[in-house]
C-alpha cells in the first residue's frame, strides 16, 4: 500500500537513513521506534510528503488516501470545529465547497457540473460527513455545544482532540500519527486504543506510550543503524525478545538446541497473550510463524537507574489531614485525608493536572495549602522530581559541577564519583562537561534522576516523570521503580508506568479524594468506582 524505495537522508556529514527499502501493508499497525535523534519524526514527515529525502522516493498506491495527524495546533484557528474535522478528507471537502459555490451562483450552465459532483459526493458518503464528524468529536470528548465554535476559542487539549478527529475522519487508507496520545486523558486514550486496534487500514505511529503501542501494534518498526526493520508483535514483545537475544549472544557456552528451545518457549508465551482486537488472530499467527533468527539484540543504550536508600524508613511515612487547594477560584482538591504506609507506591491521579502538581508542591513546602496540614515521618527523607524543573538549570555549570551541588560527603564531591552517576544516565566522557543551560528536555530529566539517585531518599515524589524521556529511559525508569523498596508517590500519563508500579490509587477531586488499594487498571475499570468518580466531579 505504501512503500519506500532507496530512501536516504543526510544532514551534512550525518547520515540519518541509508538506502532504506520497506513496505507498509493494509490491516497492520506499525509502531516506529528508535533512540532520540534516530529520525522517527523525520521519517513520518517524509512519508507524508512534508519533507523531501536526500534521495529515493515514497510511493502510495494509486487511489489510496493518506491522513496525517496535524502537529500545528493553531493551523485551523479561523475555522469552525466541525468544518476542521471534515477538512481531514481533502477531496471530499473540495467537492463540498465547489457544490456550495455553484449553488450560490446557480444557472442552467452549471447544473450538469453540480450533478456530476453530487454523484462523487454521494459515493464518498458526503451527505453523512457532518454527522460522522460530530460522532468522532463526541467520542473524543468534544461536546456538541462546541462543534460550531471557532478552533481559536478552544483550549490546547480540546484542539488536540479535534485534530485527532480530523486525522481519523473518512476512514483514510493510511493513517500517520506522531505522538497521538500527548495531552489526552485516560478515557480518550482508551477509546483511541480500541479504535486503532480494530482499524482495517494501515496505521503508522510514533509514540512513547508503551501501553498504547502494545494495544494497537501488529509490528514494531525499529530504526537502527540507518535502516528500518519490521518485527511482528507489539512493543513489549520486541523489547523482551531483543533483551533475550542479547543475553543469548553473551552465552557462548550455551548449546544451540537450548537457545532455540528458550526462544520457542518465549514466542509461545507471547502468542497466547496478544492484544484484544479483531486483529488478534492474525497477530498470533504472525508471532507463531516468526523465524527465530529474526530476533536480534538492539544497539540501544539503556540508562542504569538504581534508587538506593540511605536508610529504611519507619512505619510512619506521611499523614495528611483536611488538605485543600484552590487556583484562580477553581477548587483543585479539598479535604484530603491520607496516611501512607511503608512500601506504598501511590498513583496520584486527577482529571485536572493542576491538582496533582499543587499537591506535590504543597508536600515539598513550595506552596501553601488553603487549609489542612501534613506531617512527614521523622525517619523519612524525600526526593522530588517536579513537573517544571527549569529553576534547577538556570545556570551555566558543567554537569559535573551541577550534580556536585547535592553531594553530602567529600567522597561524593570527587569528580570520579559524580561521573559515575552521570555515566549511568548516559552522560559519559565529554558529555559530562556540557553546561546545564543547553540541555534538551530529556537530558534535563536524566540529570534530575542522577540527582535523585545521589540523594538516596526513602520516599520519591514524581510529577509526570516520563515527560521528555525516550522509550529506553522510560523502560529503565519503570523497572527501577518496580524494584525500589521505599515509598513512591507519582503521577503519570504513561498507562504502563501506572499499572506496573502502583499498588494504590489516590484520586484528588474538587469534592474530596478517592483512596483505594488497587492496581491502576482495577481502579479505572471498577463499576462502583466509576459511579463514585462521576459524583465527585459533578457535585
Amino acid at each position: 500500500m505504501l512503500s519506500v524505495s532507496n530512501l536516504s537522508v543526510q544532514f551534512g556529514k550525518r547520515v540519518l537513513f541509508d538506502e532504506v527499502n520497506t513496505t507498509f501493508t493494509q490491516g497492520n499497525c506499525y509502531g516506529i521506534i528508535g533512540a532520540n535523534g534516530s529520525g522517527k519524526s523525520t521519517f513520518l514527515r517524509i512519508l507524508s510528503g512534508k519533507e523531501d529525502p536526500t534521495s529515493g522516493k515514497v510511493h502510495l498506491e494509486p487511489g489510496k488516501r493518506m491522513s496525517v495527524l496535524e502537529q500545528n495546533h493553531n493551523a485551523y484557528d479561523d475555522f469552525p470545529v466541525l468544518e476542521t474535522v471534515v477538512r481531514g478528507n481533502k477531496e471530499l471537502y473540495k467537492i463540498k465547497k465547489e457544490i456550495d459555490a455553484l449553488y450560490e451562483d446557480y444557472s442552467d450552465e452549471n447544473a450538469e457540473r453540480i450533478g456530476e459532483l453530487q454523484v462523487k459526493f454521494e459515493e464518498m458518503n458526503g451527505w453523512n460527513a457532518d454527522s460522522d464528524a460530530a460522532a468522532l468529536l463526541s467520542n473524543l470528548g468534544i461536546p456538541e455545544s462546541l462543534h460550531y465554535s471557532l478552533m481559536k476559542d478552544l483550549d490546547g487539549k480540546q484542539k488536540v482532540r479535534v485534530l485527532l478527529a480530523q486525522a481519523l475522519f473518512g476512514n483514510p487508507d493510511v493513517l500517520i500519527m506522531d505522538e497521538p496520545t500527548n495531552d489526552l486523558d485516560y478515557e480518550t486514550i482508551t477509546w483511541l486504543e480500541n479504535f486503532i486496534a480494530n482499524y482495517d487500514n494501515c496505521v503508522i505511529v510514533v509514540s512513547h506510550d508503551r501501553h498504547f503501542l502494545d494495544s494497537v501494534c501488529t509490528h514494531i518498526s525499529d530504526i537502527d543503524f540507518g535502516k528500518i526493520n519490521h518485527y511482528s508483535g507489539n512493543y513489549t514483545f520486541w523489547y523482551e525478545s531483543s533483551q533475550l537475544a542479547a543475553r543469548q549472544r553473551s552465552q557462548q557456552n550455551k548449546k544451540a538446541e537450548e537457545k532455540k528451545k528458550e526462544l520457542q518457549e518465549f514466542i509461545q508465551r507471547f502468542s497466547a497473550n496478544v492484544a484484544k482486537s479483531k486483529q488478534a488472530t492474525s497477530r498470533k499467527k504472525m508471532i507463531e510463524k516468526l523465524n527465530i533468527e529474526e530476533i536480534k539484540p538492539s544497539s540501544r543504550r539503556y540508562p542504569a537507574i538504581i534508587f538506593e536508600r540511605e536508610r529504611e524508613a519507619g512505619d510512619q511515612i506521611l499523614n495528611i489531614e483536611h488538605l485543600s487547594a484552590t487556583l484562580d477560584d477553581d477548587v483543585l482538591f479539598k479535604d484530603a485525608h491520607l496516611n501512607l504506609a511503608k512500601g506504598d507506591k501511590v498513583v496520584v491521579y486527577s482529571k485536572d493536572s493542576r491538582a496533582t502538581t499543587a499537591f506535590y508542591e504543597i508536600l515539598n513546602n513550595n506552596l501553601k495549602p488553603d487549609s489542612g496540614k501534613f506531617e512527614w515521618g521523622v525517619t523519612t527523607t524525600q526526593s522530588y522530581l517536579p513537573l517544571d524543573n527549569s529553576e534547577f538549570f538556570d545556570n551555566k555549570l558543567t554537569l559535573v559541577d551541577w550534580l556536585r551541588q547535592w553531594a553530602k560527603t567529600e567522597e561524593e564531591r570527587e569528580e570520579v564519583y559524580i561521573r559515575g552517576f552521570l555515566g549511568k544516565m548516559i552522560f559519559s566522557g565529554e558529555e559530562a562537561l556540557k553546561t546545564s543551560n543547553v540541555l534538551s528536555g530529556g537530558e534535563k530529566v536524566r540529570c534530575m534522576l542522577s540527582r535523585m539517585m545521589m540523594m538516596r531518599a526513602n520516599v520519591l515524589m514524581l510529577d509526570e516523570p516520563t515527560n521528555h524521556l525516550d522509550l529506553e529511559s522510560i523502560t529503565a525508569f519503570n523497572n527501577s521503580l518496580k524494584n525500589f523498596k521505599g515509598t513512591v508517590l507519582f503521577t503519570t500519563h504513561d498507562h504502563e508506568f501506572a499499572q506496573s508500579v502502583g499498588n494504590r490509587v489516590v484520586e484528588l477531586t474538587p469534592n474530596g479524594i478517592i483512596d483505594r488499594y488497587a492496581t491502576f487498571d482495577e481502579y479505572m475499570e471498577d463499576p462502583k468506582i466509576k459511579e463514585l468518580r462521576k459524583k465527585m466531579y459533578n457535585n
